[in-house]
């Protein structure tokens, strides 16, 4: 990268990342080291480097463009102070380095000729696929999926409890009681509210083999919900339906993790996604498991049961519960079109289609769990099942 300057690369990536575009530090070098390879005064080899490497979504190419024409014709106009030269440094935080090494290398060189860019292994890791994660990040996902909030969103309950302020309902129990005291006079009123609860969350994990991937640190997901003691029920989906509630209530998530596996049978065998939910609405859902429950199912959507019959079940489970979020980590690839027949057949029931392939998207999975995303109707699920090639969300 001798000669290239620094200052526009990071800019216009920090510029996309003000437009709304997810940019990860990895692809920015990515993109810094292709500049340098090309010719970065023809406009053509400068937009389709920074497209191949900085835009991971379909939907970011309209937003890519704009930000493009305004960022690198504005750095045109400004003239040739904007194309001094600086050396770029890429840093890596090591937790076990010893920081007085640093000390020598800083001094060598001059802060005002060199740009430093550092990343954490942290960070890395929240954009890695859970595919292309080794055993030792796996482990370290414990303390990280450790830090999501996994809270049903919040409801109002049939209970009441007592208000400071004027409340739904005066409390009768109370303001007697004070009556009493006063000579029977009814001096100060006393009022209810109803009282809010988290929803109860809902978890069916696929875990056949075409999810063997991203199976392995879903469930680790799944066991941070249930080890924060909420209102918590997480299914095992293969060949057949098998609850682990109870073997991930474990504190230990390894250990949690060994005793799910075995009391899976038909771990990384078929799957036959409208069976099993057959099996959680007779068993389960209409017991009370599923009403007014958040639904969280993560699967890919390939099955090899009949469509007819998970269309059927999904229609059941709708109507049961509050939402039904489907996280299908190949949703993130470039041209997905939720064509299987079984992510055909459950998609007009789904509220929110997402991603769930690395820790970001379970971040934002988070967010709509809790209710601090508003979500999207099916009504507007249905509308973009019309446009074939085009991601759901």
């Amino acid at each position: 990268m001798t000669g290239l300057p620094a200052e526009p690369v990071v800019g216009f990536v920090r510029a996309l990342r003000g437009a709304g575009v997810d940019v990860p530090i990895s692809c920015s070098v990515t993109f810094a080291e292709a500049l340098g390879a090309l010719d970065i005064t023809r406009r053509e080899q400068v937009y389709w480097a920074g497209r191949a490497t900085l835009v991971r979504r379909p939907e970011d190419i309209e937003t890519y463009d704009s930000v493009f024409a305004g960022y690198w014709e504005s750095a045109r106009a400004a003239g040739p102070e904007a194309t001094t030269a600086q050396s770029l440094t890429l840093m890596v935080d090591d937790p076990d380095a010893d920081e007085s090494t640093d000390d020598g290398d800083a001094s060598e060189q001059d802060p005002a000729e060199s740009l430093e860019l550092r990343f954490s292994s942290v960070e890395v890791l929240r954009h890695k696929d859970f595919a292309e994660w080794s055993d030792d990040e796996l482990s370290e996902s414990r303390r990280l999926m450790g830090h999501l909030r996994l809270v049903g969103e919040p409801r109002r309950s049939l209970r009441q409890r007592p208000s400071g302020a004027r409340g739904d309902r005066p409390d009768l129990r109370r303001t007697i009681r004070l009556a009493i005291a006063a000579h029977g006079e009814p001096i100060h009123r006393r009022w209810t509210s109803a009282a809010i609860r988290p929803r109860r969350l809902v978890l069916i994990l696929d875990v056949s083999g075409s999810m063997e991937p991203y199976a392995r640190a879903l469930i680790r997901f799944a066991h941070a919900a249930v080890a924060g003691r909420q209102r918590v029920e997480v299914f095992a989906l293969g060949t057949r339906l098998t609850r682990i509630t109870r073997e991930l209530g474990r504190r230990d998530v390894d250990e949690a993790v060994s005793r799910a596996a075995e009391r899976v049978v038909d771990w990384s065998g078929g799957t036959r996604i409208g069976e099993g939910l057959r099996a959680f609405n007779d068993l389960w859902g209409q017991r009370g498991t599923a009403r007014g429950a958040t639904v969280v199912i993560l699967s890919d959507g390939w099955d090899r049961g009949d469509p007819d019959i998970l269309d059927r079940q999904m229609s059941r489970l709708s109507r049961l519960a509050h939402r039904i979020v489907w996280v299908n980590p190949l949703k993130v690839t470039p041209g997905y079109a939720p064509l299987a027949r079984g992510m055909a057949a459950a998609l007009p029931y789904i509220d929110r289609f997402v991603e769930g392939h690395n820790l970001l998207a379970l971040e934002e999975l988070s967010a709509i769990i809790t209710g601090a995303d508003t979500g999207r109707t099916r009504q507007t699920v249905r509308g973009m099942m019309s446009s074939p090639g085009r991601n759901v969300s």
